[in-house]
């Protein structure tokens, strides 16, 4: 039988029990072995009303911006909870990051008007900076994110409203599942994969019980491969003092897995 690319390879998963399917999948299918235990975990935000309120008024806007599959479902969600339908949202521009949120817009009857070059925030604003003058925008996102998109596209003369569509958070209960495989040769990963900067975070969180990576876990990592799903992750990873092992050149859960087999080959 043909050995598979990956075959013997253990493969640490730490994102979201609810989103770690289709990476793990895409893993065993060349023969990895596959650990999952989640490094992040997403929750309703503790209020809706900024976004029910922007929603309410969804006839004031041109332009909405969805950064994340888990953003889509949010913004969907309370559409639904208001009656609000895809009439509704006919005069809209949407705007997502990544092909997997695209997809979940159009799996709602969407058109999707914009999705940038590359899958980080950057590549919105620059997609988006010439098109958006004197335009009123929704952004539907984590609590915590980066503020490059707004900054920028107000400064490009668009007005800009950030609302909370979702918070992640630390997973309390993975913290012993990942110190004992981490401190066990025999159960310790061959490869860690990082799927955003929260999630290079929380495991450090979770590993070290604060935000410093300590000697003790260079040293459980030395012989770890740390995997990377793009350069904003890579650089959260270098902030906090770990290396960057294997870097996805499209910055998608496919280009992850498909870099990792590459490593794993050459």
């Amino acid at each position: 039988m043909r050995k598979l690319p990956l075959t013997g390879v253990r493969v640490l998963v730490g994102r979201a029990r609810h989103q770690a399917s289709a990476l793990s999948a895409g893993l065993r299918a060349l023969g990895a072995e596959v650990l999952e235990i989640p490094f992040i975990k997403i929750r309703k935000p503790r209020t809706y009303a900024p976004l029910d309120a922007a929603i309410r008024n969804i006839a004031q806007y041109q332009w909405v911006i969805l950064t994340s599959v888990n953003g889509v479902e949010a913004f969907w969600a309370r559409l639904d909870k208001q009656g609000i339908g895809q009439r509704d949202l006919s005069h809209l521009r949407i705007a997502a990051i990544g092909p997997a949120t695209k997809a979940a817009i159009e799996a709602r009857g969407m058109k999707v008007s914009v999705v940038p070059r590359e899958y980080v925030a950057e590549s919105v604003v620059a997609t988006l900076r010439k098109k958006v003058k004197g335009k009123r925008l929704l952004l539907a996102r984590a609590k915590v994110a980066r503020d490059v998109i707004p900054r920028e596209l107000r400064e490009a003369g668009a007005k800009v409203d950030v609302v909370e569509a979702y918070e992640t958070m630390l997973p309390g209960r993975s913290r012993g599942r990942l110190r004992a495989i981490m401190r066990n040769p025999r159960r310790r990963p061959h490869v860690i994969t990082f799927t955003s900067s929260s999630t290079v975070k929380n495991f450090v969180m979770l590993l070290c019980g604060s935000a410093g990576v300590n000697s003790s876990l260079n040293g459980l990592l030395q012989d770890v491969r740390l995997a990377s799903i793009g350069p904003i992750t890579s650089a959260t990873l270098r902030e906090l003092h770990l290396r960057v092992d294997i870097e996805a050149k499209q910055y998608t859960i496919p280009g992850l897995i498909a870099v990792i087999k590459r490593d794993f080959r050459s």
